[in-house]
């Protein structure tokens, strides 16, 4: 399929899926960065517990409440 094709049948809402090859498709800035935050006991305790509640490590729940509060910051 000729690149023009493909637009117009992506901007009329077409599903596009079978003429893309994702094997090799990456996800930009998503490469992990170690970084060290230092958290009080107390901070600690409330983390583990609520990771424990959801069924989740305290990592995880470090990542998405991290993640949800930077998606609400203005554009």
């Amino acid at each position: 399929m000729k690149a023009k094709a493909l637009d117009k049948l992506f901007d009329a809402g077409g599903d596009i899926s079978e003429f893309l090859d994702v094997s090799c498709a990456k996800r930009t800035n998503q490469t992990p960065k170690r970084v060290n935050v230092d958290f009080p006991t107390w901070m600690i305790h409330s983390l583990d517990k609520e990771a424990g509640r959801l069924g989740v490590t305290r990592q995880s729940i470090i990542k998405v409440w991290i993640s949800e509060r930077l998606g609400r910051r203005p554009a």
